[in-house]
């Protein structure tokens, strides 16, 4: 590949009242250009990823990275967006700038304030990232969707609700450590499997637990060609990238098994000339425990209808064979749409740099892979890192 990580910056993700995009954007802007220990005027282009999709009232937002130094001034600067992938879809157009050499040095932003936002428009603006013709209907928003996919697995392969709770239950684990989570708590599996007035069913046989949090955050990386990578203090590089769009009515497809998701991995993997078992560790994107269910099928981890080993026997823990979401994930340590996917690359190039707390470093971690989906599985992205400096 051509291009490197050699900076990030991340804020806490959480509910920050006195936080506005543009201050997120700011803040998490000068950590990375600091991290990296390049100055504004050093970048050649700017990518944000913002979903907003009605969160904030302020549109257009490209240009208020800018307002993190008068260097960034006329500099391009481009907002993309697509769902809740839109994060690594703006570090895969920084990529893309990279490979045309239209651009050595390119930071990349994603920013999502969500929690300023009542409670039942969320869910609406949420609910704009699936196919409103056939799906506006459905009760709870995204968490219907995966309620209904839940519901469907249920059916096929048999009751699931240990499987998702030891899910939950990991990534709670994992984020405990996790400086920038939102959730720093350890429920514990009983917990999390148990139906309570602290955790009740949100959808289908989803439990709270089994969600995502609402989230405010940033999260930036620097990106930069091979060669320029090189004489910085840190490089990590992308062995390989992989996008895969799929239909947006579930009605087209199989919902039960995640063929986007599929494609880009092998592609990935293929391209990247590595099989999943020359993975350290996965961050993907388990938006609802459901979803990291299905991508253990959809990676190749468990055949079609047994994700629940993975889980079950340990597979996927910080001990196991494939470590998935050493960060906590989704689950725990947030969900900003637009800094999602921002947020998995830069966790990715801390556990490969070592930068991170000892208690969620991966033991000997070598290559890391990243799943980042918008929508159920419709926009699917792959990466595939690995440490060259």
């Amino acid at each position: 590949m051509t291009a490197a990580i050699v900076g990030w910056g991340h804020t806490p993700f959480g509910k920050f009242d006195k936080e506005t995009v543009e201050s997120l954007i700011v803040r998490a802007t000068n950590e990375a250009l600091a991290h990296a220990g390049i100055g504004a005027a050093d970048v050649d282009e700017i990518v944000l990823g913002h979903f907003n999709a009605g969160f904030s009232k302020q549109d257009f937002t490209a240009a208020l990275v800018l307002q993190a130094s008068p260097d960034l001034r006329f500099k391009p600067a481009t907002r993309v967006e697509n769902a809740c992938a839109t994060g690594s879809a703006a570090v895969h157009q920084g990529i893309r700038a990279i490979e045309s050499k239209r651009a050595r040095t390119v930071l990349v932003v994603g920013v999502e304030q969500m929690t300023t936002t009542p409670g039942p428009e969320i869910g609406t603006n949420l609910l704009r990232a699936s196919y409103l013709a056939e799906e506006s209907g459905v009760q709870g928003g995204f968490a219907g969707l995966f309620g209904q996919i839940a519901t469907a697995y249920f059916e096929k392969y048999g009751d699931q609700s240990d499987a998702l709770a030891l899910i939950a239950a990991k990534n709670h684990a994992n984020g405990v450590a996790n400086p920038y989570a939102q959730m720093r708590k350890d429920l514990g599996f009983d917990f999390c499997r148990t139906v309570s007035d602290k955790n009740p069913l949100v959808a289908g046989p989803l439990r709270r637990t089994d969600c995502s949090p609402v989230s405010d955050g940033a999260a930036a990386v620097v990106l930069m060609d091979i060669p320029s990578a090189m004489s910085m203090r840190r490089a990590v590089m992308f062995r390989s990238t992989a996008h895969v769009q799929d239909y947006l009515p579930m009605s087209r497809r199989d919902i039960l098994r995640f063929e986007g998701c599929s494609r880009a991995w092998a592609q990935a993997l293929g391209d990247a000339k590595l099989t999943l078992d020359d993975l350290s560790f996965v961050e993907t994107h388990d938006c609802f425990t459901m979803a990291e269910l299905l991508e253990y099928e959809a990676m190749g981890l468990a055949p079609e209808g047994q994700g629940a080993r993975a889980i079950e026997e340990g597979w996927t823990r910080m001990d196991g064979k494939l470590p998935v979401n050493p960060s906590g994930g989704l689950k725990a340590k947030g969900h900003p749409v637009g800094a999602t996917g921002v947020s998995m690359h830069a966790m990715t190039a801390m556990q490969l740099t070592g930068e991170l707390p000892e208690a969620m470093r991966v033991r000997d971690a070598t290559i890391g892979g990243i799943f980042n989906m918008g929508g159920a599985a419709v926009a699917n992205y792959v990466s595939v890192l690995e440490r060259i400096r």
